[in-house]
């Protein structure tokens, strides 16, 4: 099934690395069963996660012991935590075809202790990791579950393509809008293609929305659409992205409420400018629209005096907004749509609302 054979608008949630990584007790994913019938139950038809492809192309059955990409978030583990990628991949799709939830698959590219991730040298390496991924995939007959193929998160900030700027820092946002970031994207998607050619691929975006770019390679755009991107927001909250110390928690839990409170005209027209911007785009390019990181603040969590009302109001918003642009093939109600986001996932029927209109759109 390609995205363009769609007869309605897909409600998709991201769990990312954390469906494989959060599986201590009470970490949301230690039954696959439980969380995937929470997924269902709140009106989800699909799930975004990461593959691995780099670790499944050097050993699929070896114990990994991977390192947190951060302490303060609650996507993955906040620590150091040993995981096999198959047959546990394999098995989480299978659940997922079970109850007739699409899979999209992609990659942060996690780092392990011994950085397997920097074996990519050039594109054609990217392609034969995910080539090595389908080839499993394909042999568990599970081939059909899938929806696409993102072969990179957030293309190319280096914190999840290292490999493509191995000299930058891990906050540094790195341009693909250039010959080499083109070659990149185009020659793995090819040589991925050549094997599998039934199937949409893509590289996610959250910069550089720009619709004069060439993404002809490209089967839909998938873009991760917030408010804070089209904003001051964050630089008013205090809030830097902050990896391993609480400061930006505890300037979002002294100052994040009442700044959008007292303004939220002016937060939802940013992200109005910004589901225009990804609505355009897709427009121009002619390609199937989708998004899966979205729509007010980037991070959040629960945590003492953080409160989840005025996210989910403006995500409904952001919800609206895109249904009615009518581009997307598939959104999510929030990044937050997991079960280790207790204070958002514990309200049913505020996500069969958002999926409701979602399916309407």
């Amino acid at each position: 099934m390609h995205l363009t054979d769609i007869s309605r608008p897909l409600a998709i949630a991201m769990w990312d690395f954390s469906w494989l990584e959060r599986r201590w007790p009470g970490a949301g994913y230690e039954c696959w069963d439980t969380a995937l019938d929470g997924l269902k139950e709140r009106g989800y038809d699909a799930v975004r996660i990461d593959a691995y492809p780099h670790l499944l192309a050097v050993d699929p059955a070896r114990e990994w012991e991977l390192l947190p990409v951060w302490n303060q978030q609650d996507w993955g583990s906040p620590a150091r935590v040993r995981a096999v990628v198959q047959p546990m991949l394999h098995q989480f799709i299978g659940k997922c075809a079970e109850r007739d939830i699409k899979v999209a698959l992609s990659s942060w590219f996690r780092r392990d202790t011994e950085d397997a991730r920097m074996r990519i040298k050039t594109p054609e390496d990217l392609g034969a990791a995910w080539r090595h991924t389908l080839d499993g995939i394909a042999g568990a007959g599970l081939a059909d579950a899938l929806l696409y193929v993102d072969l990179c998160n957030e293309f190319a900030s280096h914190i999840w393509s290292p490999f493509f700027s191995p000299g930058s820092g891990d906050d540094d946002r790195v341009s693909r809008d250039n010959e080499r970031g083109r070659r990149w994207m185009a020659d793995s998607i090819a040589t991925v293609r050549a094997a599998y050619p039934d199937l949409d691929y893509c590289f996610s975006f959250i910069s550089e929305f720009d619709k004069n770019q060439d993404v002809s390679f490209l089967d839909l755009l998938e873009l991760h659409v917030f408010m804070v991107m089209w904003s001051d927001f964050d630089e008013r909250v205090g809030y830097g992205y902050e990896l391993f110390e609480p400061t930006g928690y505890e300037n979002m839990v002294r100052n994040a409420e009442s700044v959008y409170r007292s303004d939220p005209a002016r937060w939802r027209k940013a992200l109005d400018h910004g589901i225009e911007q990804a609505a355009e785009w897709a427009g121009h390019a002619g390609k199937p629209l989708v998004t899966t990181e979205c729509w007010g603040v980037i991070n959040y969590k629960d945590w003492p005096m953080l409160d989840w009302d005025w996210v989910k109001e403006l995500c409904e918003h952001g919800v609206r907004r895109a249904c009615a642009a009518g581009r997307w093939k598939a959104m999510a109600t929030s990044t937050f749509c997991g079960p280790q986001f207790a204070g958002m996932w514990r309200d049913v029927a505020w996500h069969r609302r958002m999926t409701d209109l979602i399916h309407a759109g």
